[in-house]
This record gives structure tokens, sequence and C-alpha cells, in this order.
């Protein structure tokens, strides 16, 4: 029978959210419910055909795509994976198999990560990490929190979080500010936004949240320049991706108290290194990238893969980005 992988399953949500049985009654499944290292992936991955990924959690280098001899298919969640090596796939016979984000199954699941930013920014604001633990610790409250109305929120980048975002500060009866490289005046009016230049964001804001994709030129955008403007009692929210945040920067900014806090979800290498000096600061809310991470969100991921893997398994035509597919502007077969 065939053998299919499922990385990189952190909670062993993934049988329990979607119905499996498809798959399951015409090929060896097995969970996999810890990050794997490369090396870790070349050993206990070899056996596979099919390995099915949940966004950026799982890198597929040329070093590992190469050593896997049975690998047949991948299942990606989008349209692109930033750490899969797509030449190489193509180049060893790999397809790799992309969302259909038609499917109805990702209906109403855009709300998943500005909830979480939004609570994240609560919860940073007003401590409660650092005010849970004492708790659990038999302590008592030892922070003070600062009131969201009245205050200004700046986001950095307005796409469709971002907007999002600005209407839960609206509601909390706060001031919106934006800055993105692309972002006009018009269209930040257009959703009663203020737009600022860049500076001016970091300066403003009582709390800036990032909002934009991770690219060549937004990688390291918000760096010891940007963090020096912000208020010494104002609040950094990061639940795009880490790189966007120089990390050194931020750690030295929250030790030194150079801002009052920060919440974050996402970062440089995940999961962090156990020792990683973010995990062991009083004024930052850390989450371990659970941006998207909902029952609605992964039904939807892994109705998807369930789909494009039967249809491997059928020999039907199968949405596919390999190269030759992209080259010649089609996605399929």
């Amino acid at each position: 029978m065939p053998k299919v992988a499922i990385l990189d399953d952190y909670a062993r949500a993934a049988l329990d959210v979607a119905d499996w049985s498809p798959v399951q009654n015409r090929a060896r499944v097995t969970v996999f419910d810890r990050h794997l290292s490369e090396e870790e992936a070349v050993e206990a991955l070899q056996p596979f055909d099919v390995l099915c990924t949940v966004r950026e959690r799982m890198a597929l280098p040329r070093t590992l795509i190469e050593r896997l001899p049975n690998l047949k298919l991948i299942t990606i969640i989008g349209m692109s994976l930033p750490n899969l090596d797509l030449d190489a796939a193509t180049d060893h016979g790999v397809r790799v198999a992309h969302a259909n984000f038609a499917s109805p199954a990702f209906r109403n699941i855009g709300n998943a990560t500005p909830e979480l930013a939004w609570g994240l920014l609560i919860a940073t604001v007003r401590n409660l990490a650092e005010e849970h633990r004492r708790m659990r610790e038999g302590g008592w409250q030892s922070t003070t929190g600062l009131v969201l109305s009245g205050k200004t929120l700046g986001l950095v980048g307005l796409g469709r979080i971002g907007k999002r975002m600005a209407e839960y500060a609206k509601v909390f009866g706060m001031e919106v500010i934006a800055w993105s490289p692309n972002l006009t005046e018009q269209a930040a009016a257009e959703v009663g936004v203020r737009r600022v230049d860049k500076d001016a964001l970091f300066r403003e804001a009582d709390a800036v949240s990032i909002h934009l994709v991770l690219s060549d030129r937004t990688r390291g955008l918000v760096g010891e320049r940007e963090l020096s403007l912000m208020k010494p009692s104002a609040y950094l929210i990061n639940t795009s991706r880490g790189p966007i945040v120089d990390e050194a920067a931020l750690v030295e900014a929250l030790k030194s108290r150079q801002i009052a806090g920060a919440g974050i979800d996402v970062y440089d290498v995940e999961p962090p290194p156990a020792d990683h000096p973010l995990r062991s600061l009083a004024n930052v809310t850390l989450s371990p990238h659970l941006g998207y991470v909902t029952r609605e969100t992964l039904h939807a991921f892994y109705s998807d893969t369930i789909e494009a893997v039967v249809a491997w398994l059928d020999g039907a035509p199968i949405r596919i980005i390999n190269r030759e597919a992209l080259a010649g502007g089609r996605q399929g077969g």
C-alpha cells in the first residue's frame, strides 16, 4: 500500500478535524506530531510516497528531497511554499499539489488570524501571560496594563487582515493609522484609516501590529531604527512572519525596556530553541504560531489535502504547480 505522512501535526488534530477514511482505506497514514530536523526527516520519511504539509512548518529543500527515493507527491496549502525547492521536486519527478481556495471548505476562515492578533494585542497590553504565570505559582497581581480606548493603533500593512484589525480597533475606540510600501491615502481613507509615513507610524502608535507578507522587500523591515522610534510605553504585535522583524533588535529593545512589550506569534526559526531569549522575558506574550490554527481552518486545509491525495491514488488530474505546469501557464495533470 502507498504510504502517506502527515507532517508537523503538533496538536494531533489532523485525523479528528477531517475524514481521512478515503485515504486510510487505500494507504497507510502516519502522523508526525513533532517537528523533524532535516536529518531526522531523511531517516523517518524514507518509506513514504506522499508528504502532507501544513503551511511552512516543514522545510523541503533539495538536500532533503533528493534523499527521499520513494517520494511521489507533496501537498501544500496555498499556491507556494517558501521553504520548498520546487525545482528539486520537479527534477526528481515529485508532484506538488496546491490548495483549491475556491473549495467550499475555505469559506469563512479568513477571520482566524485577525482574531488571534487582536486577542494577542489585548493579552500583551494587559500583561495576561505574566499575571497568569504568577497566579499559577500562587502569587497575585504585579503589573499595570493599558486601556486601548483613545490610543492609536499603527498597522504595518492594510490588506485583508489589516482591514479587519482596523474594524476591531474602531469598536474599541482607537484611532488607526497605517503604512505599507504601496498603500495610498485614498485606499486608507476608504476604510477610515489615516495613512502616514513609516517613521510617523512608529513614532505615533501606542501599539504597532504587523500584517505584511514576507518577501525580500519586507525581510528585516522592522529593525533597530524602527524600534528606537517607538514610545517607551508602546507595544509591538507580530502575527505575520518572524523575519519581518529583526529578532535580535527586538530582544534588545525588550530587555532595555526601550518599548513596553511585545506579543509574538511567529519566529525566525519555528519552533524556536528552548533557550531562545524571548522565552524568558517577562514583558513578552508568546504563542506558538496559532494565527491560522483553528478547527475550522485545519478542516479546510486537511479536506483539501485529502482531495489531492485521493486524486493521486486514482490517477486522476490534480492541481500541480511543478515547473512545467507553471511555465505552461496551467495547473493540472
